[in-house]
């Protein structure tokens, strides 16, 4: 199997990363649960993932990295945690649903106002048109990074440096570009950033977090054992326990490590290089096929590694049949959990089938993928 998916999950992990997880499985006990061996091993490996990601991300407390399953529970968290009745909120068209269906909550709920800057046929939006859609109580601006759809990036240090002029809170979905671009949020000014550990990252699913940056109030999004303060009858305030009632995956932390030592030590910017220069491959090839259209601004460089497209009106989820069960080519059609952006392309009834390119595919993948669209755009003749 080629596998160009890895926008979903990064299917195929550093060894490091696999033997991080097996060795946890049969090393750790629970932590903040005990004073044995077991449960502090597993204090210590939360505590020292919490520090690698707080270095990672330029969150300037590791406390107040919190870990969750993925980022729609972090999203989840950041969200209902932050904006309240009244609040207008400021979002764009590029979003997954789990930014979108926590603020449509919020709006049925408490009455929460919502914006959305508007992308054009090639998935982008002017930042003018966000900074024009601020009022008095506007409470936060929320977006993504990257569209997992187009691969279109947004510009967060412009994002960031309006919300910080003009006094609001910037939460940032960085579920497509955490472990493939550098992101600090000290310097781009990002308030909560929400991360998964499974796509870029490396990591194992069941595996993401939340940053908080400063002295931002985020009430809990559950609440219960925590280990430590147990005769309270409500959510100790300290953060992280704050945030993470219940026993966390410490087996997926453990890998979630190694998988940022792999980053760190291979280098993000090698790591992007590669994968940035496939699907800039890949497009190109496309480019030159009758009746194949490609979503998204290539003109930039600046991009996720990723290529969304069609053959002619045929439904995405047949072709994204035909490459996997004639070719062995693993892709994702259909709409990706990102109706907005579907509605600014054009392509709601059909869907698109997107490639994604990860660390361990190859040119000889990249290729082989270009040929299988070029023959079934041509019938398989």
């Amino acid at each position: 199997m080629i596998y160009l998916d890895n926008a979903a999950t990064t299917m195929q992990k550093p060894d490091c990363v696999v033997h991080a997880v097996a060795e946890a499985l049969t090393s750790l006990g629970n932590a903040s649960r005990g004073a044995h061996d077991a449960a502090l091993s597993s204090n210590r490996v939360i505590y020292r993932t919490r520090a690698a990601l707080a270095a990672f991300f330029g969150c300037p407390d590791p406390s107040k990295v919190i870990f969750t399953n993925n980022s729609t529970e972090a999203l989840n968290i950041a969200i209902r945690g932050t904006i309240g009745e009244g609040d207008h909120v400021i979002t764009t068209c590029l979003e997954h649903n789990s930014v979108l269906r926590p603020l449509y909550l919020l709006q049925e709920e408490k009455g929460v106002r919502l914006d959305f800057v508007q992308a054009d046929r090639k998935g982008c939006i002017r930042y003018e048109d966000l900074e024009d859609l601020i009022c008095p109580d506007t409470r936060a601006i929320v977006c993504t990074h990257a569209s997992n759809l187009t691969g279109n990036v947004l510009d967060i240090e412009r994002i960031g440096a309006l919300a910080k002029r003009r006094g609001l809170l910037f939460l940032l979905d960085a579920s497509q570009t955490a472990g493939y671009f550098p992101i600090n949020m000290e310097e781009t000014g990002v308030s909560v950033l929400c991360f998964t550990g499974h796509k870029s990252m490396m990591g194992p699913q069941g595996t993401g977090g939340l940053c908080i940056n400063g002295d931002i109030e985020v009430k809990p999004f559950k609440v219960g054992g925590t280990g430590v303060q147990s005769f309270l009858t409500s959510q100790p305030e300290e953060y992280p326990t704050r945030l993470e009632a219940g026993t966390l995956n410490g087996h997926g932390i453990a890998g979630l490590a190694a998988a940022v030592d792999f980053l760190t030590r291979t280098g993000i910017d090698r790591i992007r290089d590669h994968e940035a220069n496939l699907a800039r491959r890949f497009y190109l090839a496309l480019r030159g096929i009758p009746e194949v259209s490609v979503y998204g601004d290539f003109e930039t460089g600046e991009r996720c590694p990723i290529v969304a497209m069609n053959i002619g009106r045929v439904d995405s989820a047949v072709v994204a049949d035909e490459l996997f069960n004639s070719y062995g080519i693993a892709v994702r059609a259909g709409a990706h959990c990102a109706p907005l952006m579907h509605k600014a392309l054009g392509t709601t009834k059909q869907g698109a089938v997107r490639f994604s390119f990860g660390y361990f595919n190859t040119t000889e993948d990249c290729d082989a993928a270009a040929e299988a669209v070029a023959e079934i755009a041509q019938g398989g003749e």
